[in-house]
């Protein structure tokens, strides 16, 4: 039974779509069944997965709007393990679409309960908003991480965004956890980013990822060829930082002591 885990933050360029095609494809390499399901318009998870955007036919837009069986439409990456559930330009209407369907924040749970047999983890990249796609995201999830990077506006939003968690878990899914906070596009040069990590760290505490992805030039340059970080270049600081955070995932998951000595030296 797959554990569902929405990556929201209605802030942009936070990372979560690069959280959420990294920790995916580490999840894949530590030989986890994962399955990224690409709730954004921008379509950038499935392009960063390695996938045409142009040459999709049917995306997660047929499922919420049309109910399209999701098992149709999954689409095996060149790693094992790892599927997508692409997204395509039209889900900017679906929330339109939605509105006037029965039980509509509960679509996307529905869609998702077809297929937790099937995978270990299920990662949702969310949109940078808190429309009714988001809502059916951290609806249909066990857990929500959150991106905060570690520049000036970091914690701008945040408290919205606490405040929809509270709401949801209050009205529509009591189930659903903060899975953590994960600090990102981190460079340890600058004093403003050891004070967002530390203003973060002193807020969240427990709930903040020991894990801090850095600033790393591979890891921006491999959306631009379609591979996760760890095919584009795995010795890389972007690599080894995902595969620690999905090393300390499982270990928050399964309770399994994560040694320090089977950490990768970053």
């Amino acid at each position: 039974m797959a554990k569902v885990i929405a990556l929201a933050n209605q802030k942009g360029g936070v990372g979560k779509t690069t959280t959420s095609i990294n920790l995916a494809a580490s999840l894949a390499v530590l030989e986890k069944k994962v399955l990224i399901i690409d709730a954004d318009p921008q379509a950038n998870a499935t392009s960063g997965t390695g996938f045409d955007i142009r040459a999709i036919k049917t995306s997660i837009y047929e499922c919420l709007v049309d109910d399209q069986d999701p098992k149709n439409i999954i689409l095996n990456s060149d790693i094992e393990g790892l599927d997508l559930i692409p997204s395509h330009i039209d889900l900017v209407g679906a929330e339109i679409e939605m509105l006037n369907q029965p039980n509509r924040e509960y679509v996307l749970k529905h869609i998702i309960d077809k297929l937790r047999d099937d995978y270990d983890y299920i990662l949702i990249d969310c949109s940078p908003s808190l429309g009714l796609i988001t809502v059916n995201a951290l609806t249909a999830a066990d857990s929500v991480m959150i991106p905060v990077q570690c520049e000036y506006f970091a914690l701008e939003g945040l408290g919205k965004l606490l405040n929809t968690v509270k709401i949801i878990q209050s009205r529509l899914n009591k189930e659903l956890e903060i899975e953590g906070f994960l600090l990102t596009m981190y460079d340890p040069r600058l004093r403003l980013s050891n004070q967002v990590v530390d203003e973060v760290k002193k807020h969240f505490q427990d709930m903040v990822f020991e894990t801090i992805i850095q600033r790393n030039i591979k890891l921006s340059e491999s959306p631009s060829y379609g591979k996760p970080v760890v095919l584009y270049d795995a010795a890389s600081k972007g690599a080894i930082n995902y595969l620690n955070l999905a090393k300390e995932v499982l270990q928050r998951n399964d309770n399994t002591k994560i040694a320090n000595a089977e950490k990768i030296v970053e």
